[in-house]
């Protein structure tokens, strides 16, 4: 299938079939831009994931007509030798409905030695497949007989004909060659083409905390793949009541307001998933990323999600300080933990409003999905006093 990169989105972007994958809205501007400032912690340079040092993003959007809304997004902790230099990892389950591919491995041994890949629930098997492919080719592996990949899920199967499983290796490693520092481009890209959060068109967000010297000045990011339901709240502004589109509508009085979520139901407020993947410069051990992995938990309740039973919560963690260093460096103790605790919240909540603000509306082959509409969203932060003049 030919393979062409996408003006307007870079390096980071990639389609199929010769359609163009639309460049983000002018409009659609990320939340801090808007005047929505989350917590007291400032972000990096970018605001990103890639604001840890060495951490790379890429993705690849596949777009057939409409009946293909889906893709891959690549996390890179290094811009070398993941199997050869492995970095300290943890994996968090808030509700495990999902498909998290190598998540054992990494709990038992507290390593990551792959990409981190992020896909449709449907196309998890071929990730992996190619992901394998791009291991196994790398100068140093050639004897290599067992690795341990990680690709995660959600499930994009309102916009997108997942039983297709569209999903190619050359998407994978598309996105694993066009991963690089710097911005990364957010909303209906990548893995989050065809994702819906709190019944708007979610997508791929991301931000960054960085700490003051006298906390050590580490700095933690964060991207996430959101396709969760709830009542989603912003700097504890109820949005999605103000706008009519939230959980449990139905059964508490008025229109309902749909039923099984970014899973493909019809309202997409309700089941869902959610992919969180969590960077950090600090010298950090498994045991202490699974701790910080779980704060980054607590941002996404408060954005509303509702982490219902058909909702897979998944956090992966990781620090770029190599295994082989870790001891060397002397890994942060428990009473050096609680700033960065408050950096991940901070940073997995506004990445999630990313996703949502920075998404543009997508069609599928049964409905379109809208997204956010910002002046009405703006309009309540305004009146509930959760965005800066």
């Amino acid at each position: 299938m030919r393979l062409r990169w996408v003006a307007g989105l870079g390096v980071l972007g990639a389609v199929t079939g010769g359609q163009a994958v639309e460049a983000q809205d002018a409009a659609r501007r990320s939340a801090r831009e808007l005047g929505v400032i989350v917590g007291v912690l400032p972000p990096g340079a970018h605001n990103a994931i890639t604001d840890v040092a060495g951490v790379r993003v890429g993705h690849t959007t596949v777009v057939e007509g409409d009946a293909i809304n889906t893709g891959v997004t690549a996390v890179l902790a290094h811009g070398g030798n993941p199997f050869r230099q492995k970095v300290p990892g943890a994996i968090v389950v808030g509700n495990g409905f999902g498909k998290l591919m190598g998540s054992t491995q990494v709990q038992e041994l507290g390593e990551i030695e792959s990409p981190i890949l992020l896909t449709c629930t449907l196309c998890v098997p071929r990730v992996a497949d190619a992901a394998l492919s791009y291991l196994l080719g790398l100068p140093g592996n050639e004897r290599v007989r067992s690795i341990n990949v990680v690709v995660g899920e959600t499930n994009d199967g309102g916009l997108n004909d997942i039983r297709r499983r569209p999903v190619t290796e050359a998407h994978v490693l598309a996105a694993i060659a066009a991963a690089d520092s710097g911005p990364v481009t957010q909303g209906s890209v990548g893995a989050g083409r065809g994702t819906i959060a709190f019944g708007w068109k979610g997508g791929i967000g991301t931000s960054s905390r960085r700490l003051p010297p006298a906390l050590g000045g580490w700095t933690v990011g964060v991207l996430v793949q959101t396709n969760f339901g709830g009542i989603l709240t912003i700097n504890g502004a109820p949005v999605g009541q103000e706008l009519g589109q939230y959980y449990l509508k139905g059964e508490i009085g008025g229109r309902d307001g749909g039923g099984e979520g970014g899973e493909g139901g019809e309202g997409g407020v309700a089941d869902g998933s959610i992919m969180i993947v969590v960077a950090t410069d600090a010298p950090i051990d498994h045991r202490n990323l699974e701790r910080l992995g779980r704060r980054a938990l607590a941002g996404l309740a408060r954005t509303g999600s509702s982490m219902t039973n058909g909702s897979g919560d998944y956090v992966i963690a990781f620090s770029t300080v190599p295994v082989a260093d870790l001891a060397a460096r002397g890994p942060v103790g428990n009473d050096a933990m609680s700033p960065l605790f408050e950096g991940v919240i901070e940073a997995t909540e506004e990445a999630i409003y990313n996703s949502l603000f920075l998404a543009t509306s997508v069609r599928g082959t049964s409905r379109t999905v809208e997204a956010l509409p910002l002046a009405a969203t703006l309009d309540v932060l305004r009146r509930y006093g959760a965005i800066r003049p």
